[in-house]
Parts: structure tokens; sequence; C-alpha cells
């Protein structure tokens, strides 16, 4: 690995807990974020010359907290320099820190950026560019060109985002500083792995965008998963979850052809899926299933381990996945689980008993691409042209992207062909 990629990595990998601590320190964002960059950008000027330092996330923590008290104090020349206490919740502990960091302190630390992303005042939209920017990183035009819109427009919503969080501390009712609690913990977790799957979906999603510019967020995803997990080992929950976006995106180079085309399932190319990732995947779920605490993330992981287990779609254990819907809809009921599970009942009892399941979802679907898809081609099957067509047509109006109108094309060209 070159120099600069080391580097990188290594600010990366250290920038939720050399944040976090920050914010403890300060207790106000956008400081803590200054603070962290310059700690970085004097990273990139020292550790190349003296070598990395033995704890990266220490050092910058240490550099970091000098560095934004040298900021308060010259601001200190206008106002008032505030009380000690208003800048730390805790003593002076930089020779505590330069031998390492208290790894209770970490835990909250990172769980408590992570509620402030999740803040519940929050639209969704917000806490996940919000999550984006604090804890992944990413720049404000890489989150931009992933949401499909302007630097301005991104960079207004976060704007927004960390003014609704500051205003929301200095009324009293935003997310607390201190160490959050067990029943806090239990409160707002789910909310973090909804911020963190929502955020793999932005990028699962991006159907044959030939950019690349939504693909790195499921890798984000799964990174952050993957510090959730250190947070909570023992939680099945989040197992399951890391473990369904492992099992999804090891899919990815099968998913789509050289020209963005979409391949279904039932098409790709199993040998390029990738294998470690499956094994990951389904080693996480086994034991997240030993727990016996099932959950969403859990079941619709084991959904994709019956997919990545089949070593060809007829090998695919339908009767199960319908099963596992079943389960789901009753955890979590949504007419989209119940479109999804339509596509088992197809395969297992055919289009007409999958049809009596997709038509009741008409009213609250009529806007969602894949309703329409997945009706007309069950109406294709059942040889009811016509209807077909007209879903069909639906759908490319609904379609998000090219590549999406163009596999709905391809069903249409079928059709005029036969």
């Amino acid at each position: 690995m070159d120099e600069a990629r080391w580097i990188g990595t290594t600010l990366a990998a250290a920038r939720p807990q050399a944040l976090a601590a920050l914010l403890r320190y300060f207790r106000d964002l956008d400081l803590a974020e200054e603070a962290f960059q310059e700690a970085c950008l004097r990273a990139l000027r020292s550790w190349p010359q003296n070598g990395p330092p033995r704890d990266a996330a220490a050092w910058l923590i240490l550099v970091g907290r000098n560095v934004a008290l040298d900021s308060v104090r010259r601001r200190a020349r206008q106002t008032d320099l505030p009380p000690e206490d208003a800048l730390s919740d805790t003593d002076d502990a930089e020779a505590e820190i330069a031998e390492r960091i208290d790894g209770s302190h970490y835990r909250d630390d990172v769980l408590r950026l992570l509620f402030i992303c999740c803040h519940p005042d929050l639209p969704a939209t917000q806490q996940i560019a919000l999550a984006l920017r604090i804890v992944s990183g990413l720049s404000v035009r890489q989150i931009a060109r992933a949401f499909l819109v302007t630097e301005a427009a991104m960079e207004q919503r976060i704007t927004r985002a960390k003014a609704r969080i500051g205003k929301a501390q200095a009324n009293g009712t935003g997310v607390p500083f201190e160490a959050p609690g067990a029943v806090e913990r239990a409160e707002r977790l789910g909310a973090v792995a909804a911020m963190i799957y929502l955020v793999f979906n932005e990028g699962y999603s991006a159907a044959g965008d030939t950019s690349g510019a939504r693909e790195p967020l499921c890798e984000e995803a799964i990174r952050l998963a993957r510090l959730l997990l250190r947070l909570f080992p023992a939680e099945p929950e989040i197992m399951g979850l890391a473990a369904l976006m492992l099992l999804q995106h090891a899919r990815a180079g099968a998913r789509f052809g050289a020209d963005g085309a979409v391949i279904l399932l039932d098409h790709q190319d199993r040998q390029l899926w990738n294998a470690a990732m499956i094994a990951e995947g389904l080693a996480l779920l086994d034991k997240a299933v030993r727990h016996r605490q099932p959950g969403p993330y859990q079941v619709q992981a084991a959904i994709a381990a019956l997919h990545a287990r089949a070593p060809t779609p007829e090998d695919t254990d339908w009767a199960q996945i319908d099963l596992l819907y079943g389960m789901l809809e009753i955890m979590q009921p949504s007419p989209v689980v119940t479109l999804n599970r339509a596509v088992a009942v197809a395969k297992l009892r055919g289009p007409q008993a999958a049809l009596a399941m997709v038509e009741p979802l008409g009213d609250t679907l009529s806007g969602y691409f894949h309703y329409h898809g997945l009706r007309g081609a069950l109406l294709m099957q059942l040889g009811r042209a016509r209807e077909a067509r007209e879903g069909f047509m639906t759908a490319i109006g609904l379609a998000s992207t090219a590549a999406e109108a163009d596999h709905i094309r391809i069903h249409l060209d079928g059709m005029d062909k036969g």
C-alpha cells in the first residue's frame, strides 16, 4: 500500500473515534469537525517524515483538542472565555489520551455521535447526509453526487441539520452529550441501524449508475455496520443488519451488464458473486440466529442467505423464502414486503396466485416502479397482453433510471415479437 493510501485509510478509520471525542470535549459539531480536519492536515505533514503514531486516533484527538483550544482562545479576544467545564466534561486528559484512549469513552463517544446524526427532529434525508459528512467524512461534493442534487443544495441540507441539532441543544431538548444510558441505547439503536440501512439502499438502488457515484455508499454503510458491531458485539439485529448488507452487496459484480443494463437474480453469473463477502455474511447470520431473538434484519438476511446458498436459480428454496416473508409481514407489515413475497408465491404456485396478492396493493403502491413492473410481468405470463402492456408503460413512466426503463422495454419488445 503506498504512502498516500495508508494515511488516507488510517485517517478514515480513526475519524469516528477522534471526531466523537472532540465533540465530547467541545460540544460543538462545527468546532469538532474543524479541529479534526486541521489535525488531519498536520498528520499529512508529519506522518510521512516521522512514521505513523502508535495510536492514530489518540494522536488526532490530542492535536485536534489543542487546535480547538487555540481557536477558542482566539475568539476570547472578542468575547469572554467560557468556563472550563463548558469546554470539556473531563479533567485535563491529554496525558491519558496520549497513552491510550479509554475503551468505554470510545464506545460512548462514537455511539453519541451516531445518535446525534440520528436526531429524531431530523428528516431521514438529513440524517443520512449528516452521517455521511460527520461520521464517514465524505465530501459535500461526493454526497451531492450520490443524492443527485447540487453541492449548494446538499450544503444547505447539512447546514440545516446542524442548525436544528444546535437549536435543540440550546433548548435542552437535544441528544445529551453525557454517555447514553441503557434505556436511550435501546430506544435509539433502531434509528441508527435504520439510518445505516438507508445509506446502503441509496447505493444499492442506483440501478445501472455508470458514474459510480453511489456505489461507495454500500461500502460505507457496511463499514458503519461493522463499527456498530464493535459497539454492540452481542446484538443479534446488528449482526443481521451487517449480514443482510454483505449478502446483498456480494452480488454487486453481477447485477448489471457492461452497459449498465439490469440483470435479474435468475440470470446473474453466480461466479461473479463475492465469495468472501458471502461467507462473512453467512457467519454473522448464523451467529445472530443462535441468540434466538429474531428481528426484521435477521429475517431479511435469512432470505438473502437462501439465494446466496443456491448454486443455481433452480436450487433456490422458494418455499422457505415464502415462509420468511410471511414472518416479515408480521414483524414489519408493509405493502413492499407483500410485493416481494408475491415473487416467491409466483415461483411456488404460479402467476395467478401471485397476482391475487399484488392487485390489492394498487392504491398504496400506485407510484411504485416495482409494483407495476411485477404486475405487468405476471399479467404477461397469464396471457393478458393489453393489461400487461399498460402496466409496463406505467412502470417506464415511474423508472428512476434509464436502466430500469430499458429493462421494462425488453419485456415490451418481447411481447411485440411474440
